[in-house]
């Protein structure tokens, strides 16, 4: 790869890439970060507001504003751009108007020589996860979608309410379509060290709180985005820490959009696994050991997603 060390360029500068750039600033994740976006007031205006921490920040991150040419030595190009998802409106029927922005996007990003790793946050995250690596001709390792990281925080989060423990001591995934299709993993889940399916064993009567705690997991964007308008500041965190574990070269296993070639029974399509990422981006998707119920729900997803995928596809060879 060609890059500067830590050079981060996000492309699209709306609720959810903002949310992305206030982390990355706060948490000190990268050395420079350069914002790019069609209504070029507001970014520099953004630049400026988060100049301002600097003086709180844990280390210097340089952020200013610059064209599609900044990308060409950039370690990571974010994608926060496109048409949001509006109250009522599911991520796949945004489609195809971002597909045609993505098209342009991609190809103005690959235009500078650009060798690194795209990220991609802009729903249908994994269709136009998929589309990014067609259109980039950049091997599947570097090109991730945010995945399912965002649903696994929300469930994590979810099940510690229930359990009265910290967050970080429940592990549970998320996996499949970032969107109605998703499915728990609750086979291989834990809570303060103890097997999910242990505590439902000697529990029964937590099962039904836990589906709905699911349904609760599952459907929540919908909630937030009748609320205040989008979804910011989980996405914008989930997506800092993809990025700081690529940049760090982390080697850690987290729930993203990454390409499947065999993996779980499928090939062709991205979606939302567990993957080991670092310095190259996705170095192994992480085969978990699905019950044959986990397995039928997960193959549900992938078929929902090829049926809006294959057609672009097909129609456009």
């Amino acid at each position: 790869m060609k890059y500067v060390a830590n050079k981060v360029v996000l492309i699209g500068t709306g609720a959810v890439g903002m949310g992305y750039a206030y982390a990355l600033v706060n948490q000190g994740i990268c050395d420079e970060l350069v914002l790019t976006d069609i209504n070029e007031t507001k970014s520099r205006g953004e630049v400026v507001d988060l100049n301002h921490g600097a003086a709180w920040a844990p280390s210097p991150v340089s952020v200013s504003f610059g064209g599609y040419q900044e990308c060409s030595d950039a370690a990571i190009v974010v994608i926060a751009a496109g048409a949001a998802q509006k109250p009522g409106q599911t991520r796949l029927e945004l489609v195809d108007v971002n597909m045609h922005i993505f098209s342009d996007i991609v190809a103005r990003v690959m235009d500078t020589g650009f060798d690194g790793i795209i990220l991609v946050a802009t729903n249908p995250v994994d269709i136009l996860t998929y589309a990014t690596w067609r259109f980039s001709g950049l091997p599947k390792e570097q090109v991730i979608g945010s995945g399912t990281i965002l649903d696994t925080a929300r469930l994590r989060f979810n099940l510690a309410q229930y359990f009265e423990v910290a967050t970080q001591n429940v592990h549970a995934l998320i996996i499949g379509e970032h969107g109605d299709s998703e499915l728990p993993v609750w086979s291989s889940a834990s809570v303060a060290g103890r097997s999910l399916p242990k505590r439902i064993a000697a529990h029964p009567q937590i099962a039904p709180d836990l589906d709905e705690i699911f349904v609760r997991t599952r459907d929540a964007a919908y909630g937030i985005i009748e609320a205040k308008g989008s979804t910011s500041y989980g996405i914008g965190m989930g997506l800092a820490r993809i990025t700081r574990a690529i940049l760090g070269n982390q080697k850690v296993t987290l729930p993203v959009s990454a390409l499947l070639e065999g993996e779980y029974g499928h090939e062709g399509v991205f979606i939302g696994v567990p993957a080991s990422i670092g310095r190259r981006g996705v170095r192994e998707v992480m085969q978990l050991d699905l019950e044959p119920e986990e397995q039928e729900k997960f193959d549900a997803s992938v078929a929902t997603l090829r049926a809006v995928q294959d057609p672009f596809w097909t129609t456009s060879a």
